[in-house]
Formats: C-alpha cells, structure tokens, sequence
C-alpha cells in the first residue's frame, strides 16, 4: 500500500522497546516527497487540557502527538467549517486552525472530545526516512475505515484492533502483553 495523506501508521511488533513508537498507531496528516508529519493517536497523557490550559473549562485529554516539538500544542478535528484556517488530511479530518475560537467552541459545548484531539508534539520524517522505514518492516500502512470516528476512538484498544484486524500472524499480538516478558 502507498503512503498516503490519510492513512494510519501502525507499529509493527517487531518495534518493541522504542519508547516513542511501541505499539502506536499514527494518522498521517501531511506527506510530501521531502517530508511526512503524523500524530501518535493512541498514548494519552495522565493530564489534561485544562491542566495545562486553565481558561478551558471542559476536562480533554491531550496525547503524545510524537517526538518532535513536544511543547507544542496540536489538534486535529472534524468541524472545518467551524475552525478557520485549518489544512485537509482528507475529506473528513483536518488539522490546525484557529486556536482562539477552539478555546471559545470548546468552552460553550459546541464541539468536544468527538470533535477534536489535542497532541503535544507530533512525528516527522524527512526526505524519503518514512518510505526507508515502512520497508524496514517498521510500519504497515493501513486505510482509516473509521472516517472522523478516528478521533474519539478508544486510545487503549486502538493498536491491538488495528493489528489484530491484519489477521494470519499478526493474531497473536493482538491479545499479546504490551511487555512480552509479562506473559
């Protein structure tokens, strides 16, 4: 399969012990041909948006969106029309846009956690490193056949499905302990 804008990344179990990317499934928001940007849909934080962010009044939890600019706020969503300003992954999800009115949405219920997920820092690649891994056998790269259902998906359960649902000798893993030496 092609890596596309889109898709989702899932780990691969053979990944085991990289502490960013173990067990992870990742939306791949932006590729280019000299780089790719993702966010890590399934590592949640034991904190929340209004911890870091008192002027939310809504309790949201935010996720590791990956490595890089881990003090960066960033979002994606399924509400284009009310967030200006933000960049199309496909025809459902979209990522960015203008901040302000999100605090002022989340803050008056207009939209909430099935609407939008907040990520410190994301993932990137540069030139050709993403098509460098998926060949390595890092990745698989699979369709989203939950549209913007993908945003209030259950983080938790979220890689075993998706690696389970690859059947044949990905089964195993997917009932497997995240620490195999825990079986």
């Amino acid at each position: 399969m092609e890596i596309n804008q889109g898709k989702l990344l899932v780990a691969e179990p053979s990944i085991y012990g990289d502490a960013n990317f173990h067990r992870s499934v990742i939306l791949l928001a932006n590729h280019k041909s000299n780089a790719s940007l993702g966010f890590i849909l399934n590592k949640p934080f034991d904190f929340l948006l209004n911890d870091i962010l008192p002027e939310i009044k809504n309790p949201i939890q935010i996720h590791y969106g990956g490595p890089v600019e881990p003090d960066n706020l960033y979002f994606i969503h399924n509400t284009p029309k009310l967030i200006s300003d933000s960049i199309k992954i496909n025809d459902e999800l979209y990522w960015g846009g203008d901040f302000e009115k999100v605090i002022e949405l989340l803050n008056e219920g207009s939209i909430n956690e099935e609407n939008i997920r907040f990520f410190l820092g994301y993932s990137g690649w540069g030139e050709n490193q993403l098509k460098n891994e998926v060949e390595l056998n890092s990745w698989i790269i699979k369709d989203n056949f939950i549209g913007n259902k993908l945003i209030s998906v259950d983080s938790k359960t979220l890689w075993s499905k998706q690696i389970t649902s690859l059947g044949g000798e990905y089964l195993i893993w997917g009932n497997a302990p995240e620490n195999p030496s825990h079986n």
